[in-house]
């Protein structure tokens, strides 16, 4: 399962890359705007640092815009997956624009059929906003096994991408569907990384190991 970080914001972003684990990011419009600056740059700066897929979402709501928009988007660096929403002009984009070469996410996807169009229509993402269901008291993770069992009845090629995570269940549950990809808030992925047995376990240890009048293994 990749792990991708949900954020426009670049200490963020090389934080997450210098670790190892990070492969791609993931965008959107309220993202960028929160950043201050221009953000056709920003993208270009995220899309040098990210050594996988960066998604960047068009802002038109029509067929035409859309085409135009995600052509321009995609052309700013190879790396780009332009976001395109779920609704009737967005299913004619993405059949249009996967056609092209252009590879489409499709975001705010909310129930299993919308993901099938949206697989059928030729998106390589699909994207389940699953902490936007849990909000509303609907099961946002019965909403990633459905749509991983239809694509693997059907052998689409289109990946999973499970958005609006919220904590770090959501990223164990999404790894133990068979989900693609989990994009996260910086804040999520910090957690990942903690447990408070393993800062007790490394206290003690060095704690261990300077009462038994040890120094540091390599002198400064």
């Amino acid at each position: 399962m990749e792990i991708f970080l949900d954020t426009a914001h670049i200490p963020y972003i090389r934080e997450g890359v210098e670790t190892g684990v990070v492969e791609g990011v993931t965008t959107n419009p309220t993202l960028l705007a929160k950043e201050g600056n221009n953000p056709l740059d920003q993208l270009k700066t995220i899309a040098e640092i990210v050594p996988g897929d960066v998604s960047a979402e068009v802002v038109a709501q029509n067929y035409e815009g859309m085409l135009e928009e995600a052509r321009f988007l995609a052309s700013l660096a190879p790396n780009i997956v332009v976001k395109i929403p779920m609704t009737r002009d967005g299913l004619k984009a993405i059949r249009t624009l996967s056609q092209e070469g252009i590879r489409v996410n499709t975001t705010l996807i909310f129930t299993p059929l919308q993901a099938l169009l949206a697989a059928k229509a030729g998106a390589y993402i699909v994207s389940p906003f699953v902490g936007r269901l849990d909000d509303i008291t609907h099961n946002g993770m019965r909403l990633i096994r459905q749509i991983i069992e239809i694509f693997s009845n059907y052998e689409f090629a289109t990946k999973v991408l499970v958005a609006s995570i919220r904590h770090p269940r959501h990223v164990l549950k999404s790894a133990l569907y068979g989900a693609d990809i989990v994009t996260l808030p910086y804040a999520v992925f910090e957690k990942l990384l903690k447990h408070p047995l393993t800062d007790i376990g490394l206290e003690r240890f060095l704690k261990d190991w300077e009462k038994a009048g040890f120094e540091p293994l390599l002198k400064k």
